[in-house]
């Protein structure tokens, strides 16, 4: 039953979010991104390399277990996925480049996970391993759950702009309820394999929602700093902010054989859609407040 769900079921799920979400994009929102490079290299950064970075030295000084700090260190080298576009969606930021870089942070955790990984095994429990992503099933994942969904979303609306239009608004109901029924169903099969116990949960939690809050403000602030426009910082915010759990547990468990890691990714992930989607609400709302507001007074 459970592979039935992640491999089949899971996928066209996620696919047809990503489809609706297609619905609400034109060619030209991309081809912004990559002719203004500003916002989608301040994107990278912070996910890639301010992420990781945060999580090193939150929980490097801590008395966590050291497969604990290591599996924090797996969960912050990851990268957004589908839950962080639809966030982005519901605020209405700018989805094209969440997609783009959920996008190319996939394939750029194929170098980068490993690294950061190794580097955690190296400080905190002194060996190393040796990880080796799947590459075809990575691109795979990229090409046919973001790339194609999108891609035909933004036909149709080129096709019937209008029809599109008035899709929108059910849709976002449509789609969250489909994500948070995914939500509990993976919490549920991860929970049920992994049985994290509440002592777990008071260990992990807090550092988790540290983690989570901190490098939301931490990518907000580098976006506003870098002047890549509000909407562009929120957003970056959001990207950094939701982690792909399942890949975290997939290294954990299959490539690390560490259960203890994989523990860290089933909390993370039981509470950071919500948090995510709570602290981007108030990010937005304090720059639409202190500057749009203040600017037509």
């Amino acid at each position: 039953m459970r592979e039935l769900f992640s491999e089949y079921a899971l996928p066209a799920t996620l696919a047809i979010i990503m489809g609706g979400m297609g619905l609400s994009l034109e060619f030209k929102d991309f081809r912004q991104v990559f002719v203004r490079p500003r916002p989608i290299l301040t994107g990278l950064f912070s996910q890639m390399i301010l992420l990781p970075l945060i999580a090193f030295v939150l929980v490097g000084f801590t008395d966590l277990d050291p497969y604990i700090k290591v599996g924090f260190i797996l969960i912050a080298a990851c990268p957004g996925g589908t839950a962080s576009n639809l966030v982005t969606h519901l605020l209405k930021g700018n989805l094209a480049l969440c997609v783009s870089l959920s996008s190319l942070n996939s394939l750029l955790i194929l170098f980068t996970l490993p690294l950061y990984v190794n580097i955690a095994l190296q400080i905190f429990v002194g060996t190393s391993a040796e990880i080796h992503l799947p590459f075809s099933s990575t691109m795979r994942e990229v090409f046919f759950v973001i790339a194609i969904p999108v891609f035909t979303g933004m036909l149709i609306r080129w096709w019937k702009k209008e029809m599109a239009i008035k899709l929108e608004k059910p849709l976002r109901y449509i789609m969250t309820l489909l994500l948070l029924t995914v939500f509990v169903v993976v919490i549920f099969f991860e929970e049920q394999e992994e049985a994290a116990q509440i002592k777990d949960y008071i260990d992990i939690l807090p550092w988790a929602l540290a983690l989570n809050v901190g490098s939301m403000i931490a990518g907000f602030l580098v976006g506003m700093g870098l002047k890549t426009g509000y909407k562009n910082s929120y957003t970056i915010s959001i990207e950094v902010g939701l982690q792909n759990s399942a890949l975290a547990i997939f290294v954990a468990k299959s490539l690390l054989e560490n259960n203890t890691m994989a523990v860290v990714a089933v909390i993370y992930s039981s509470f950071t859609f919500f948090s995510t989607a709570f602290i981007g609400w108030l990010l937005k709302q304090y720059v639409f407040n202190r500057y749009v507001v203040k600017r037509n007074q």
